[in-house]
């Protein structure tokens, strides 16, 4: 790996008075993985982002294959042979696999489109580098998993070089990431260079050659992977020992959500089939399952936007018919979207707006809404929830996913919910942050607050839930009591394998 394909010297790059990246200098060598490893908002996506030539840097040079590359023009970053695969694809529902592909691809002078050249070209790469696709699938109706091997396949069908990731798999299944990384090994013993943005260090341990770590938008430290930690990066990473909090033994009280019979039709197929659980004040209750089994149903269910086909809902012991948002906010019941960019936050509103719109009847003044209110609110939630990169008035869209999803979070826990329906809550944020966010989970739960905890994370689940059910095809499993699980039992009742599971359902209901 002597040969040196890319050179990042001297990268700054402001955004008003915010300091995104900070003198920093990166290379990459042919063949080599580099992680390039930080907390939520370090400038990792902005320095990867200007090499792709979507920002300009106030200062600094790019060199790819020992030439200058021209600042702030992806085409001529794609010509050079860099590919970027984004964290929020960008790819089109309603189009095939190969029309996304072939996107921007040809010139809109040609008067036909060859496809039958680029099929070939597809499916021999599809075959190099084991990322199997159907080129005639419509692309809204493939997994996350397999939308993001199209996005990998359409910068290797442009000829890329120099792959870069932004969290890749931030929005896969455990399972999902671990094929991910072995194609990515699979590449770069191929001659291929990859720099993969990521804050997990179990994949950063396991893939990466050599790991960058930023801080503040400054470049902190190089390891090389074979002589370091997990410990040692993610104190690099925050600037302190970080610790995960530890559940503690509680007795939960009464049952405050119960469901009997849920079922959810949704376009002509059962979502939820026949749903029963119970939910009691003080506790954890784990929802674990491969994404796409129902998990994101149920949350819609018991957070107003979906409404049951069948069954019963009881909420403190009294039956409710369909909810509404309202309803639910009423209630005491904070939500965390799985999806924070489309369900948890509008871009172009403001922080301070995003911080209370769900509860704008407790802002509102005379039918106007309290501005000053809601930006002290917001500013509250800003500094007990530590969410960088931004003031009560940006835009919440220039926060990065991982300050979005501390936002969120902010904004239920400050009114003491009774009840919190939690959907993949620490999901693309850093290490330090994932403390953070499960410290305070359990802080409510302590609290007497009722948590619903839906994630695909084992790890996450075992710290934190009393109990655990797994939803496969939309059904879900006996509860089994979380102290004594494992991750091979908790992976067999993920694959639909409930057998033992019935004993340990007694005792944990």
């Amino acid at each position: 790996m002597s040969e040196t394909v890319l050179e990042l010297c001297n990268i700054t790059k402001r955004f008003g008075p915010t300091l995104a990246n900070d003198d920093v200098s990166l290379s990459l060598a042919k063949g080599e993985i580099v992680a390039l490893l930080g907390e939520n908002g370090a400038g990792k996506t902005t320095l990867m982002s200007i090499l792709f030539g979507h920002y300009t840097p106030d200062s600094g040079t790019i060199r790819v294959f020992g030439a200058d590359l021209p600042r702030g023009r992806p085409r001529a970053a794609i010509r050079a042979g860099v590919g970027m695969v984004h964290q929020h694809f960008s790819l089109a529902g309603n189009l095939t696999v190969l029309e996304n592909v072939m996107t921007g691809t040809e010139s809109l002078w040609r008067l036909r489109s060859d496809t039958t050249a680029a099929r070939a070209k597809l499916l021999a790469l599809s075959q190099r580098f084991g990322l199997k696709v159907d080129p005639d699938a419509r692309l809204g109706d493939l997994s996350v998993g397999e939308q993001q091997r199209v996005e990998i396949l359409k910068a290797l069908y442009n000829d890329a070089r120099i792959l870069v990731l932004d969290e890749p798999t931030a929005v896969l299944t455990n399972i999902e990431a671990e094929q991910m990384f072995r194609t990515l090994k699979g590449m770069a013993a191929q001659g291929l260079s990859l720099i993969f943005i990521s804050h997990k260090l179990d994949e950063v341990m396991a893939t990466a050659d050599r790991i960058v770590v930023l801080r503040g938008g400054r470049q902190v430290a190089e390891r090389r992977a074979a002589e370091t930690t997990k410990a040692e990066l993610a104190e690099l990473m925050v600037g302190r020992a970080v610790h995960r909090p530890r559940r503690e033994a509680v007795t939960p009280g009464a049952v405050v959500l119960e469901a009997v019979g849920l079922t959810l039709r949704q376009g002509g197929v059962d979502r939820l089939k026949d749903i029963a659980f119970t939910l009691r004040a003080g506790e954890v209750l784990g929802i674990i399952g491969v994404s796409g089994n129902g998990q994101a149903q149920l949350a819609q269910v018991l957070g107003g936007t979906a409404r049951r086909t069948a069954g019963e809902l009881r909420l403190f012991g009294a039956p409710v018919g369909d909810l509404t948002v309202p309803q639910v906010v009423a209630a005491g019941i904070g939500r965390i979207p799985e999806d924070r960019n489309r369900d948890g936050a509008i871009g172009e509103m403001a922080i301070w707006e995003n911080a209370v719109l769900e509860r704008l009847p407790a802002f509102t003044r005379r039918g106007l809404v309290d501005r000053g209110a809601g930006m002290a609110f917001a500013q509250k939630v800003i500094d007990a929830f530590d969410v960088r990169g931004g003031t009560p008035g940006s835009r919440i869209r220039l926060l990065s996913g991982g300050n979005m999803q501390k936002l969120i979070l902010g904004r239920n826990l400050m009114d003491h919910p009774r009840i919190l329906i939690a959907a993949q809550p620490a999901r693309g944020l850093d290490e330090g942050a994932v403390a953070a966010v499960h410290e305070r989970i359990l802080a409510a739960r302590k609290a007497g607050a009722a948590v619903l905890l839906i994630s695909e994370d084992l790890d996450e689940v075992m710290a934190l839930a009393d109990r655990i059910q797994a939803i496969v095809g939309g059904r879900l499993s006996p509860a089994v009591a979380a102290d004594g699980a494992d991750a091979r039992q908790l992976g067999l009742m993920m694959a639909g394998d409930w057998t033992g599971t019935m004993s340990g359902a007694a005792h944990a209901v």
